[in-house]
């Protein structure tokens, strides 16, 4: 049964031993983050060809990419930097053998350039920014994190293949990381729901190699901006006791 997560984000969640213990003893059992396949395959499923080399990044034990396979993608790699993770996937799903399941960290990628059509994320980067405490703010550490990831995937991904980002992430947080001239990607994304009034929403983001938009490379720059100076103290108010007819001027 699919089991959804909400998007609070534990610190603990960066750390490459929680994720060996939790796969260690959940195994295999489908978790979902951000929901299975059915919630956005609408937006999707039309930057998709059958044909397309597929790489999801931070498979987790999601059932995203068998899903994908059943669907008819069938040329499907997954990696997870957890080894316990990637053992439990591959038993799993060991009568799918055309499913390629491999350890390796985000941050250095271990293929060719140009290697994959699509590159696919659900709720992987997000990783990156659970320790940061203001979001209009990022620090230069996770921001350089982000970055390096981008510039891995914008290397694997042939001309005119598209990166896909699905985060609970709104826009004027997540933009200015995905819109850097360096990736040479155009941007677009779409809000994603149940249509339930008490649910959570999402964003998906596509990312195609092409021309960035110039308000997009604007965006991309305000990144870079040193965060504005603190406003000044406010005057302190005076005594109560004071005798305001003196303030007066006559």
């Amino acid at each position: 049964m699919e089991r959804r997560r909400a998007p609070a984000a534990p610190p603990q969640y960066g750390r490459r031993r929680f994720w060996d213990e939790l796969y260690r003893r959940e195994g295999a059992e489908t978790r979902e983050w951000l929901g299975g396949l059915s919630r956005f395959l609408p937006q999707l499923e039309p930057e998709l060809r059958p044909g397309d080399r597929i790489l999801v990044l931070g498979c987790g034990n999601s059932a995203l990419s068998h899903d994908l396979h059943e669907l008819g993608y069938t040329d499907v790699t997954s990696i997870d930097f957890s080894a316990a993770c990637i053992a439990a996937m591959r038993a799993r799903y060991a009568r799918c053998p055309s499913l390629r399941w491999a350890v390796m960290d985000i941050r250095a990628l271990a293929f060719p350039d140009a290697s994959f059509d699509v590159v696919l994320e659900k709720g992987t980067l997000d990783v990156l920014l659970v320790e940061e405490t203001d979001p209009w703010h990022v620090s230069p550490q996770a921001a350089a994190a982000m970055h390096r990831v981008l510039a891995e995937v914008s290397r694997v991904l042939r001309p005119g293949g598209c990166f896909i980002s699905i985060t609970f992430a709104q826009p004027h947080f997540r933009k200015p990381h995905y819109a850097q001239e360096a990736f040479g990607w155009s941007l677009r994304h779409a809000a994603c729901g149940d249509g339930d009034a008490g649910a959570f929403h999402y964003f998906l983001y596509v990312m195609r190699k092409g021309q960035l938009e110039p308000r997009d490379v604007a965006l991309g720059r305000r990144l870079h901006q040193p965060p504005p100076a603190p406003a000044p103290p406010s005057p302190a108010p005076p005594d109560d006791d004071e005798d305001y007819l003196f303030a007066i001027q006559l």
